[in-house]
């Protein structure tokens, strides 16, 4: 995940990093075809640079080592088409921005402790369908990986502040796996060579970005970062169990656009995602009663 406010802005031409923060994680064998060769492999170097960090996002979910809290309720989602403005493709993915001047387009509940207002979201995908996703379950990836980004009205004065602060946002990551064409995101789909290179926006109204929200509201939660500089350790992630669908011919479209602007080398906008980090010592909760672990088995042996 990455954003395009002014505060990025200023680290970025301050601190500039190779091939425009292209990321590719290091290939998970497990994940990856059997008959991986040296050169997926090298295909498969990260570009990022590390951090320090105690919390750094994307992760590794494993099921069996989340803990099951019955605390947790259902994340409460409250959009509203008329807030979507515009469509923009920033150099290192497209994405749908909306107006968070009140609060009119929010999600709470959940492990929140206030409202979140929605600023914009986007996809990470990847060249091939064998890899695109952030975060993995069990190793497993996806082929694309949907962020809706919330910042925390409550404590920040807006949304270049929350990218600084503890708790400033909140995302809501969902999986995107290749089945059967998704009607609602083709308005989406169809809009995106109108943002083939970077720096190009159109405006784009009246997008329901409900209709990315799985029916089931399972989902996994933990304290992480941002997924591209700076790196800040601000963001409460929220990522559903289940995964939408979405065609082969839509996924073609997201990897048809450019990194690149008009004028320059066209270079392909693919691959744009962040190799997973360390867990190190954060507990992954879960609303799904089926793991094993508990919060009430942690509290016997306390």
């Amino acid at each position: 995940m990455v954003f395009s406010f002014r505060a990025i802005l200023a680290f970025a031409k301050r601190f500039q990093v190779r091939d425009h923060w292209i990321p590719v994680r290091n290939c998970n064998i497990a994940s990856c075809t059997l008959n991986i060769n040296l050169a997926k492999q090298q295909e498969c170097q990260n570009s990022v640079p590390a951090s320090s960090g105690t919390q750094q996002s994307p992760i590794d979910i494993n099921t069996a080592d989340s803990v099951y809290d019955p605390q947790l309720k259902p994340l409460k989602i409250s959009y509203d088409p008329r807030n979507c403005l515009r469509l923009r493709n920033n150099g290192y993915f497209f994405q749908v921005e909306f107006e968070d001047s009140r609060d009119s387009s929010v999600i709470s509940s959940g492990p929140l402790k206030n409202h979140y207002r929605l600023k914009q979201f986007h996809f990470h995908w990847g060249s091939k369908s064998d890899r695109g996703s952030e975060h993995t379950i069990n190793n497993q990836v996806y082929p694309a990986e949907l962020h809706l980004v919330h910042w925390n009205p409550v404590k920040c004065k807006n949304s270049d502040e929350a990218i600084l602060s503890e708790n400033g946002l909140a995302v809501v990551g969902v999986f995107l796996k290749l089945g059967k064409r998704h009607n609602s995101l083709q308005k989406l789909v169809d809009a995106l060579p109108a943002v083939k290179h970077k720096d190009a926006a159109v405006d784009f109204f009246n997008f329901d970005p409900t209709c990315m929200i799985p029916p089931c509201s399972d989902y996994w939660t933990y304290p992480g970062s941002l997924t591209a500089p700076p790196l800040t350790e601000c963001v409460t992630w929220i990522i559903m169990k289940d995964p939408i669908e979405v065609s082969i011919e839509q996924l073609a479209m997201f990897r048809s656009l450019f990194y690149t602007s008009i004028g320059e080398k066209q270079k392909n906008m693919v691959d744009n995602y962040r190799s997973v980090q360390p867990l190190l010592k954060r507990t992954v909760y879960s609303t799904i009663p089926s793991f094993r672990n508990s919060v009430s088995q942690q509290n016997a042996y306390t």
